[in-house]
C-alpha cells in the first residue's frame, strides 16, 4: 500500500465509531390480531398524513381495513377492484375465497410488520380482515415513470433509440424484449436499510459462469448501508480496487448494450430509481467500445476504434509532451516551428508548465459549467466562453496561441471517449503527468506511462484481467479488441466471460453462405 492509499484510508475511517460494528438487526415482528395489527401500523406511520387508513365493512358486518399511500397507489383502481367488490358482498369472506372475489391479477400474503411496511412503501395497498391473522397485499401500485427516450450519454447514428428509465420493472421488460428466452434469469435483492432499494441481477443461464454469478450476489449481499439512491453507490462497493481511478464496472443506459453483455456471459445489475445499469466483468478495451461499432460495417468500426485509441493517448499525453519538449528538449522541435513558438511566447510571463495548467483548469471549469447550466445555454456558454477567453488571453499576452491550440485539441480528444467514466480518469491523470513533464521532461512522461501500465496490469474486474485480452494474450478475443472483424468470423464469446459456453454460432461460415461450412 502506498502513501496515498494510506492517507485516503485514514481520512475515510470514522473516528466516532472505533469498534466499527454494523447496526444490530432486529427480529421481524409477526402480525397478530386485527386491532393489534392496525395499532402497530398506525404507530409506525405517525405524522405521515399521506398514509391512508380506510376502514369499511365487508358484507354483513366483517370489519376490514385498507391501508395505502397516496400518489403511490392507484386510488381509482382501489375503488373499482377492492372496495366495491368487497362492500357488495353478502357475507363474510374466508381467506381462501378472497383471491376469487377480487378481480386483480395476483394477491399475496405477508405475516410480519416489516413485510407490510416494505410492500406499502412500494405502493401496494394492504388489506386486513377481521379474524384473519395475515395481511393481504393487493398489487395496485401506480406505475408512473418517465417515457422511454433516447439515451443522452450514449448517442449513436444507427441503432435502437430506446434507453433505460428509473423504474426497475420497466427496465427488466426492456431486457426481456431484447432476449426472448427463458434462459434469461433474474435474482432480486433489496439493499438499503431505509431506502429499501430493489436491485435485479440478470444473467444468462448456461452462458454466464455460475461462480461469477455467485460472486456478484455475495458482494451485493455484503452491502450494508442506510440508503442506495443511484447505481454508483453499488458500483463503488463492489469494485475489486476501490482506490483505482479507472472504472472496473461498466455503466450504461442502453438496453442493447446490456443485452450484448448478457449474451457474452456477463452479469447485468439493474437498480431501481436510476436509468444506469451495471455490467461486470469488463476490460479497458470494452470501455473504449461503442454500441455503434456493431451496427456499422466492420471497416468503419475498426477505423473509429483506432481513432479512439489515438485520441485517447492524445487526451492523456499531448499537453505533457508539449510542456516537456518546450521546457527541456527544444532541440527536438524543427527550427522553423521553434522560431514561431518562441515568437508567440515573447510576451508570455509564465513558463510552459504554469501556462498549460492555467489553460487546462480554465477549460475544465468551462466544460463543467456547460454541464451544470440549463441545456438551452449550457452549450453556448462553454463554446463561446472558450473562444472569448482564449482569444482574450492570447491578446493580453497571458498565454501563447500554440498552447491554446494544444489544449483545444486535447479537449476535443477527450470528447471522443464513449464512456464518461474513462474520460474522467484521463482528465484527472492529465494534471500530474503535466507536472512531471514540466519538472523532469520526457523522463517524467515515460515514468508516468510505466506507472499507469503497471497499475492497469494489476487491476481486476471480478477476477478478470483489466488489460485482457492483451495481457494475458488471448488471440481469439483480438477479433473484437483492436479491430472488429465480421460477425461470421466471431463464432466464440470472450474467454474472460463466456468460457462456460464458448460458442455463439457454428464454425466459421463464408460470406454470403446461408448454411454450414
Amino acid at each position: 500500500m502506498n502513501v496515498f492509499d494510506s492517507v485516503v484510508r485514514f481520512l475515510s475511517s470514522d473516528s466516532r465509531q472505533p469498534d466499527n460494528k454494523p447496526p444490530v438487526k432486529q427480529e421481524p415482528v409477526p402480525l397478530s390480531s386485527f386491532d393489534e395489527n392496525i395499532r402497530m401500523l398506525r404507530s409506525v406511520y405517525t405524522n405521515c398524513p399521506d398514509v391512508v387508513f380506510r376502514d369499511f365493512l365487508v358484507g354483513s358486518g366483517q370489519n376490514a381495513m385498507l391501508i395505502y399511500i397516496q400518489n403511490l397507489a392507484g386510488v381509482e383502481l382501489i375503488d373499482e377492484f377492492v372496495l366495491i367488490p368487497l362492500m357488495n358482498e353478502s357475507g363474510p369472506i374466508a381467506p381462501n375465497e378472497l383471491v376469487k372475489k377480487l378481480p386483480v391479477a395476483s394477491i399475496k400474503t405477508v405475516a410480519t410488520v416489516g413485510e407490510c411496511v416494505e410492500e406499502l412503501s412500494r405502493g401496494n395497498p394492504l388489506l386486513f380482515l377481521e379474524s384473519i391473522p395475515v395481511c393481504f397485499v393487493v398489487p395496485l401500485a401506480r406505475a408512473e415513470s418517465r417515457a422511454i427516450d433516447e439515451p443522452t450519454a450514449e448517442g449513436i447514428v444507427r441503432g435502437p433509440r430506446e434507453g433505460f428509465v428509473e423504474q426497475i420493472g420497466l427496465n427488466i421488460s426492456l431486457l426481456r424484449r431484447k432476449i426472448k428466452s427463458p434462459e434469461l434469469k433474474m435474482a432480486m435483492l433489496t439493499i438499503g436499510r431505509l431506502t429499501r432499494t430493489q436491485v435485479a441481477v440478470a444473467y444468462m443461464q448456461g452462458i454466464a459462469d455460475e461462480k461469477l454469478v455467485e460472486e456478484v450476489m455475495n458482494r451485493l449481499r455484503r452491502i450494508d448501508i442506510d440508503g442506495v439512491l443511484e447505481s454508483s453507490y453499488i458500483e463503488e462497493m463492489i469494485d475489486d480496487n476501490t482506490w483505482s481511478i479507472f472504472p472496473q464496472v461498466l455503466n450504461t443506459e442502453r438496453p442493447d448494450t446490456a443485452a450484448s453483455g448478457l449474451l457474452e456471459g456477463r452479469v447485468v445489475i439493474l437498480t431501481d430509481g436510476t436509468p444506469f445499469a451495471l455490467i461486470v466483468p469488463i476490460t479497458l478495451f470494452s470501455l473504449l467500445q461503442s454500441a455503434e461499432d456493431y451496427y456499422q460495417r466492420f471497416y468503419i468500426s475498426t477505423f473509429t476504434r483506432w481513432l479512439r485509441y489515438l485520441f485517447g493517448m492524445l487526451a492523456l499525453l499531448l499537453p505533457s509532451f508539449y510542456v516537456g519538449i518546450l521546457t527541456f528538449h527544444q532541440e527536438m522541435i524543427p527550427t522553423t516551428l521553434l522560431i514561431r513558438i518562441a515568437r508567440s511566447r515573447e510576451e508570455v510571463p509564465f513558463p510552459a508548465l504554469v501556462e498549460a495548467l492555467l489553460l487546462e483548469v480554465t477549460f475544465e471549469a468551462l466544460r463543467e459549467a456547460g454541464i451544470r447550466l440549463p441545456k438551452q445555454i449550457g452549450a453556448a456558454v462553454s463554446i463561446v466562453g472558450a473562444l472569448v477567453i482564449g482569444q482574450a488571453a492570447v491578446s493580453a499576452g497571458l498565454v501563447s496561441a500554440p498552447m491554446v491550440m494544444v489544449v483545444a485539441i486535447t479537449g476535443i480528444a477527450s470528447f471522443m471517449m464513449p464512456r464518461y467514466s474513462v474520460a474522467n480518469a484521463i482528465r484527472l491523470l492529465r494534471f500530474p503527468i503535466i507536472m512531471l513533464a514540466g519538472t523532469l521532461g520526457l523522463l517524467g512522461i515515460i515514468l508516468s506511462i510505466i506507472a499507469i501500465v503497471i497499475h492497469l496490469c494489476s487491476l481486476r474486474s471480478f477476477g478478470a484481467p483489466y488489460l485482457g485480452p492483451l495481457a494475458p494474450l488471448v488471440r481469439q478475443d483480438l477479433k473484437d479488441t483492436l479491430v472488429r472483424t465480421p460477425w461470421w468470423s466471431m463464432n466464440k464469446r470472450p474467454m474472460q466471460s463466456g468460457k462456460a459456453n464458448l460458442y455463439r454460432q457454428p464454425a466459421r461460415r463464408k460470406p454470403g453462405s446461408a448454411g454450414g461450412d
